[in-house]
Formats: C-alpha cells, structure tokens, sequence
C-alpha cells in the first residue's frame, strides 16, 4: 500500500500573541506619553499664570550685618530672611516678600533685626506677617512705619547732628570702659524718663526730645558705642516689678558685661533727698549675671553669654566695693569724702553678709564719729546726712549736708 503524507499544520498562535501583546504596549506608551505630556502641559499653563512673587534686589552686604549678635545666632537660610527685612525697612516698603514659609519665625527675625539695629528708627516695632501657600511659599511682612520717608531724612540728620555733639566730648582712642561710662552719663545727664513721650521706642525720642523710656534710653546707648567701635548689643527682659524692660550687653576689655542705662537715671531712686542732689546710679555700669539677675530677668528665647567677671565694674575701678566688710577703710572713705566736700559716701557689698554686717556698724557708731568730723571741719552746730539702704543690692549711700 502507498503511504499517505500528512500535511503539517503551520502554527499561527504563538504569532497572534506576540502581535498583540506588542500592540497593547505601544498602546500603553502611547497613552503614558499623552499623561505625561498633558501634566507638563498643565503645569507650564500654572507657571505662565501664577504670578511671579516680587521679591526684592538685595542690597544688603555680608559685611553690613556679619558682627550683628542676634543676626550671628541664625541658621543659613534665616540670615536670608534677616537681610531681606534690612532691606525692605531701609526703603520703607509697605509689603517685603520674604523667603520664608514659617511666618512666626520670619517675625521673630524681624524683632533679631530691631534688636541689632538701633539706627532703624523709623519701624515702630509691630508688624503683620501673612503666609502665602501656593505654588510657592512665601511670607509678606508689613512693618508699621512711624514717618514717611521724607520726615525719616529729617530726623535721621537730627540724629546724626546730636550724636556728633555728643561724641565729640571723648576721644575715640581711650578705653573701651571711659568710652561706655561716657555714654552712660551722659544719657542718664541729658535724657528725662517720661513714660508719655514721643518716639519713646527709638532713639530719636532720646536726641531730639530728651525724654524718653528704657527702649529709647538702651537703643541710644547701642548706638553710640556702636559708633564709638564699642560692642553693644539690646537686651530685652522683665524687672522685679514684673514690668518689661530693656538694657544692654556690651563687651569692656574682652568681657562681657551688663550695662543699665535706664536705672542710672535718679528717677528710678526711692529718696526725694537723693533726687534733689542729682544721684546717678552705677550698679549696671558694667555688672556681671550675679549683679544683675538680683532685679533683671532676660527673656528666656535670648541666647546671651556668661558675664564672670567685675574688674571693670563702677564700683571696683573706683574703690567703692568691698569683697568684705572693713571697719577701718569704711570710715576712711566717709572722712575722705567730708574732708573733700564731696557727694556722696558709696559702699557697695559683694553680698548679703557683709553688708548686713557694715549696717550694723555704720548706722551704729561709724556714721556718728564721721559726722562728728563734719561739724568739727565746717564749724556746724548741727550735722544733718541723709542716706539710701538697699539691702537688695548690698548697698549704703550717704548724703553729708555741709551748711
């Protein structure tokens, strides 16, 4: 029998699949592309339609701000934010774009400002601080302007002219402590504490009104030194009383210190008697963190430095502190004072132990034998003194009447 040759079935099936699985990829591409170009599409249309945020030219140099203290105490990108606020308050703008996206912080930046710039004067120190959160986050910050631009340029000559006045009775080549204690006095001498005065957040209260608070009598002070090659910087706090106040870190000879300005002045004094005869307080005339935390608090968000050291305090440089009490000195200064004519008797106590011990002697029988002194040096019939006890600052002044 002849065989009979069967065809070979050719396979189609596997092609088939090949064929479509390759058409439902090119399909898929397709659509991603379309996905991908519509997304692209739509955030060019987003980009040409939002608007661009107007930020603006920075002007302000490293060198303008880099030994500020509170401006050395931020991150990168908030030193950022600081020299944008410099420059929109320096050109008074009502609105300063800022890149930022935390509003509270941004504000906190704006007060860093304020603090290390005593010659922004213009800024009444509020402001409102909006966040924007789009496309892109930023922060609007609208500082209340207490002038216009062209009453700014008025003021600002006045100030410079008073400075000047002011300065030219020190040579910019004595010490860094006959430079603060210059200032010191001659704040404390010129200006007159008015809680109602105008301006009284800035310093052009202090040289053009003479009257002026805490804010104007620190800021004032910052400013000089400053001018004077001085560090100084604007410290913020409360009192005893609770009260909020503000004073200064300064740096004497290598060492921070603490100086009061505000609290020099008599009218902080408790004794009419010592009012009259024109008392300046030292006690913050370069103090360290003992002297000074015994009435002032500072606010717990500032980062200040330790302040050990008292060789520059009033008191030390004049002889006037007493580590311990010592009878013999104690009398000496009193007789030195009377035989001098002079106003007034000052001792000053490192602490509570000693001063509670020089009380009790002097107000016992010292004080008695020096006034003895006095009548016998000025022919009086009878001796009047007067004198302020401050157990809190471990001090006695003494006021000797001589007529």
């Amino acid at each position: 029998m002849g065989q009979v040759k069967k065809k070979k079935k050719k396979k189609h099936g596997c092609l088939w699949t090949i064929f479509w699985i390759l058409f439902l990829v090119i399909l898929a591409e397709a659509a991603a592309g379309a996905v991908v170009y519509r997304k692209r599409l739509q955030e060019e249309v987003v980009k040409h339609l939002t608007p661009k945020v107007p930020y603006q030219e920075m002007n302000v140099k490293e060198e303008d701000v880099k030994e500020k203290y509170y401006y050395e105490q931020l991150a990168k990108e908030e030193k950022t934010v600081y020299k944008e606020v410099v420059q929109g308050i320096k050109e008074l703008s009502p609105e300063i774009y800022i890149h930022s996206s935390d509003a509270r912080r941004t504000n906190e930046i704006y007060e860093c400002v304020l603090r290390d710039n005593p010659d922004i004067f213009w800024c009444d120190g509020t402001a409102k601080t909006t966040l924007y959160d789009g496309k892109e986050k930023y922060t609007v910050l609208e500082p209340v302007y207490s002038c216009t631009a062209e009453e700014k340029e008025i003021r600002q000559a006045e100030i410079e002219e008073e400075a000047e006045v002011c300065l030219s009775g020190i040579d910019e080549e004595t010490s860094d402590y006959d430079k603060i204690l210059y200032v010191f006095e001659y704040i404390v001498n010129m200006v007159e504490y008015d809680a109602l005065a105008e301006d009284n957040q800035n310093i052009y209260s202090v040289f053009a009104h003479k009257r002026s608070v805490c804010a104007g009598y620190s800021k004032a002070t910052q400013y000089l030194l400053e001018k004077l090659g001085v560090f100084c910087t604007y410290v913020t706090g409360t009192v005893r009383s609770g009260e909020s106040h503000a004073w200064n870190l300064v740096i004497c000879e290598g060492d921070y210190y603490y100086v009061d300005t505000t609290w020099g002045d008599p009218v902080f004094l408790s004794s009419q008697e010592a009012i009259a005869n024109g008392y300046v307080s030292y006690d913050y005339m370069c103090c360290d963190d003992s002297e000074l935390l015994k009435t002032h608090m500072p606010d717990a968000d500032l980062k200040l430095p330790e302040c050990t050291n008292m060789d520059y305090n009033y008191y030390v440089i004049n002889g006037l502190y007493y580590e311990e009490y010592d009878r013999e000195r104690v009398l000496k200064e009193m007789n030195h004072t009377i035989s001098a004519k002079q106003n007034p008797s000052v001792f000053k106590f490192a602490d509570a132990e000693s001063y509670t011990k020089a009380h009790s002697e002097i107000f016992g029988k010292l004080i008695d034998k020096a006034a003895q002194n006095l009548a016998k040096q000025y022919d009086l019939g009878q001796v009047k003194y007067t004198y302020m006890d401050d157990p809190e600052l471990n001090k006695i002044v003494i006021y000797w009447q001589y007529e």
